[in-house]
């Protein structure tokens, strides 16, 4: 699914920040930043991930981006316990705006509560009425 240039996978779960959640076979789940973010963020230079094994709640402060233009919080779009973080972004931060469905992913999380938390997110339909209504 595509809004303006944006690309929306259909198979992702979304937060009004920007934020996809990907549930993986094994029920962890693996975050990132949306094709929106990325752009509108331009040229990221620096990934803050958060610490293997820290604990995160869902809507909080997870980790950070730096860009050329600015910083941006990413928050946790469940709770849960970081399993996996994606250290190739310490190297090659640009993979975020290359990729941010894919090599550009931050971390992965077992989470607490997924069927009651679930609620909060939106899948790629609602997701694309959101942007569409933010894009005007």
């Amino acid at each position: 699914m595509k809004v303006d240039k944006y690309d929306i996978p259909d198979y992702l779960l979304y937060t009004k920040e920007h934020e996809w959640a990907r549930i993986e076979s094994d029920g962890n789940v693996v975050v990132g930043i949306t094709d929106y973010a990325a752009d509108q963020l331009h040229d990221i230079v620096f990934v803050e991930l958060p610490a293997v094994g820290s604990q995160q709640k869902q809507g909080s402060r997870a980790c950070s981006v730096e860009s050329v233009k600015s910083s941006a919080d990413v928050t946790s779009p469940l709770s849960g316990k970081v399993t996996k973080v994606n250290n190739e972004l310490s190297i090659h931060p640009e993979k975020v705006n290359q990729s941010p469905y894919g090599e550009g992913w931050f971390f992965e999380l077992t989470p607490l509560d997924i069927e009651s938390e679930r609620k909060n997110l939106m899948d790629s339909k609602a997701y694309s009425e959101y942007l569409k209504a933010l894009l005007g």
